[in-house]
C-alpha cells in the first residue's frame, strides 16, 4: 500500500553536523572534510541502490565532484552555528520498479534544483534487510546556497520560513507526483500529503504497543506460524489494534460502495434493469476490494509493528551511548573508583577502558562523532554494549562477594 512521506531537515552544525559527513554516509561513499580534517568513511555502507548530484545549468564544473561540492557548502558558512545542508527525505512506492521509482526522486531532485537553484544530492535506499521490505526511500541533500558560475551564492531563506508556505508546496508536489507514476504503472494505490483531519476522514486510533507487548505479540505470529494456523492477537492492546484495522476495513468499504452507488445511479437514471446487473458486478468487485483493503490493513500492521522494533533498537543504542558518556565524564572528573589502580576501574574490560580514555582525550568534535557512531550503527553499539554490561556484571559479582 502506497504511503506519502516526505520530512525536510535541517544538517546543522550546532548538532554537531556536517555537510561533508552527511553526503558521504548517504551516498556511501568517502569524504575528507577540508574545515575540519576529519574522514568521513562509509564505503562499506550497504543499502545505497543509486546516488546522483542534480545541478543548475549554470553550476560551474568542478560542483560535480561531490566532495568538492560539500567541502565549499562547508567552507561558505562562517558561524559555529551555521546550516550547512538541507535535506528532503522521501518514502518511494514500492508499486514502481527500481527505474521507476529512480525516475521519481530524480524528477523531485531536478524540479527542487530548478525553482531554488540549490544544488541536490540524491540517495536512493533499499529497505533494510530486517525492516519492511517495501520501504524503499530516499534522502535528498541540498545546499542551503544557490549555486551558479561563481559558486555559492545567496542563501534560499524561503525553505527556513515557515509562512512561505514552500515545504507544504513540495509536499502537495512531491503527492501530485506520486500519483501520476502509480497511475502510469497500472497501479490504483494513491497517496495524499493532507492529514486526515484536513481530508475530513475521523480515524479511530490504535494504541502504541510497548517492548513487552510487541515481543508477546511476535512471540505468537510465530507460533501460530509453526502450527499453520491463524495468527490472533494475545494482548489487550493487540486486540484493540487489530479491532481498529479490520473496523478500517470495514468502513472503507462502505465508503466505496456509497460513492460507486451514487454514481452510478446518476449514471443509468431510467434504465434500472442495466443498473441491477452493473450492481451486481459491482457488489463481487467491492467484496475483492475489500478483502484487499483488509490485506492491505494488516501489512500496515505489520509494517507498523517493524517500525515500533526500530524504535525501540534506537532507543536501546541511545541508552548504550548515555552509558558510555557517563563511564568516560566519571573517568575523566576522577570520580572515586575510577583511578588507575582503583579495583572498580579494573574491573572494566580493557578494550573499554582503552575506548574511554581515547575518548577523553579527543576534541569535542570527535567526541561528538564517536557518540553519534554509537547512537547511529547497530554494530557499534552491540560492541560498547557488551563491555559495559562486562564490566556492570563484574562489579555486582564483586560487590556481592564483599558483602
Amino acid at each position: 500500500m502506497a504511503s506519502f512521506h516526505l520530512a525536510v531537515k535541517t544538517i546543522s552544525r550546532s548538532a554537531g553536523r556536517s555537510a561533508t559527513a552527511a553526503a558521504a554516509y548517504r551516498a556511501g561513499v568517502e569524504i575528507t572534510d577540508e574545515r575540519t580534517g576529519l574522514i568521513h568513511d562509509y564505503t562499506r555502507k550497504q543499502g545505497v541502490e543509486h546516488s546522483a548530484l542534480v545541478l543548475p545549468a549554470d553550476a560551474p564544473a568542478w560542483a560535480n565532484d561531490r566532495a568538492a561540492l560539500w567541502n565549499a557548502a562547508e567552507q561558505a558558512e562562517t558561524r559555529r552555528n551555521s546550516t550547512v545542508a538541507r535535506e528532503y527525505e522521501i518514502a518511494l512506492p514500492a508499486e514502481l520498479s527500481a527505474e521507476g521509482r529512480r525516475e521519481l526522486a530524480l524528477g523531485l531532485a531536478r524540479e527542487i534544483s530548478e525553482r531554488h537553484g540549490v544544488a541536490v544530492d540524491v540517495a536512493i535506499h533499499a529497505p533494510g534487510r530486517e525492516g519492511d521490505q517495501r520501504n524503499h526511500h530516499a534522502h535528498l541533500l541540498t545546499t542551503t546556497r544557490k549555486i551558479g558560475p561563481e559558486g555559492m551564492g545567496a542563501k534560499t531563506r524561503e525553505l527556513d520560513q515557515k509562512t512561505s508556505g514552500e515545504v507544504e508546496r513540495w509536499r502537495g508536489r512531491w503527492a501530485e507526483m506520486q500519483n501520476v507514476a502509480l497511475e502510469r504503472a497500472g497501479s490504483v494505490e494513491r497517496v495524499d500529503h493532507r492529514s486526515h483531519q484536513r481530508q475530513g476522514i475521523e480515524q479511530e486510533a490504535t494504541v502504541h504497543m510497548g517492548p513487552s507487548a510487541t515481543a508477546m505479540e511476535r512471540r505468537a505470529e510465530h507460533q501460530a506460524m509453526r502450527e499453520g494456523r491463524a495468527y490472533e492477537p494475545v494482548t489487550m492492546v493487540g486486540q484493540h489494534n487489530a479491532g481498529v484495522i479490520e473496523r478500517r476495513g470495514l468502513r472503507q468499504y462502505i465508503e466505496r460502495g456509497t460513492e460507486w452507488v451514487r454514481d452510478m445511479t446518476q449514471r443509468v437514471t431510467g434504465r434500472l434493469h442495466d443498473f441491477a446487473a452493473t450492481l451486481s458486478g459491482a457488489v463481487d468487485r467491492d467484496r475483492h476490494d475489500a478483502a484487499e483493503t483488509q490485506r492491505q490493513e494488516r501489512l500496515a500492521a505489520e509494517r507498523a509493528r517493524a517500525q515500533a522494533q526500530e524504535r525501540q533498537q534506537a532507543q536501546e543504542r541511545e541508552k548504550v551511548a548515555e552509558k558510555f558518556r557517563t563511564i568516560a565524564g566519571k573517568r575523566e572528573a576522577g570520580a572515586h573508583g575510577y583511578g588507575d589502580h582503583n579495583s572498580d576501574w579494573k574491573a572494566t574490560p580493557e578494550a573499554l577502558r582503552k575506548a574511554v580514555d581515547a575518548y577523553n582525550g579527543a576534541n569535542q568534535k570527535t567526541k561528538d562523532l564517536y557518540i553519534e557512531k554509537i547512537q547511529r550503527e547497530p554494530q557499534m553499539a552491540r560492541a560498547v554494549g557488551q563491555l559495559i554490561n562486562q564490566r556492570e556484571l563484574v562489579l555486582q559479582r564483586d560487590r556481592g562477594m564483599s558483602r
